[in-house]
């Protein structure tokens, strides 16, 4: 099984945007996600701070700021 994460943080407009079209695309591939936060581990946010929403796909970053659901589907049926 696929699973995506998502890395962002509360109060992100465009974490909300990206949410919608995982668990969105995940309800239809069959895929798992979860959600962590940047304000939860200095690792993600050192690493990814500027670039939030970040998407993972079995732990490999996917996208950034903004997500494609096509993209995405692509990504987990292959």
């Amino acid at each position: 099984m696929r699973t995506v994460t998502l890395i962002g943080k509360p109060g992100c407009h465009l974490c909300d945007v990206a949410r919608d079209v995982i668990v969105r695309v995940c309800a239809e591939t069959g895929a798992s996600w979860e959600e962590k936060c940047i304000e939860d581990d200095q690792e993600l946010y050192r690493k990814y701070w500027e670039q939030i929403p970040v998407v993972l796909v079995d732990g490999a970053q996917h996208d950034f700021w903004r997500v494609d659901p096509q993209r995405l589907r692509r990504a987990l049926e292959s």
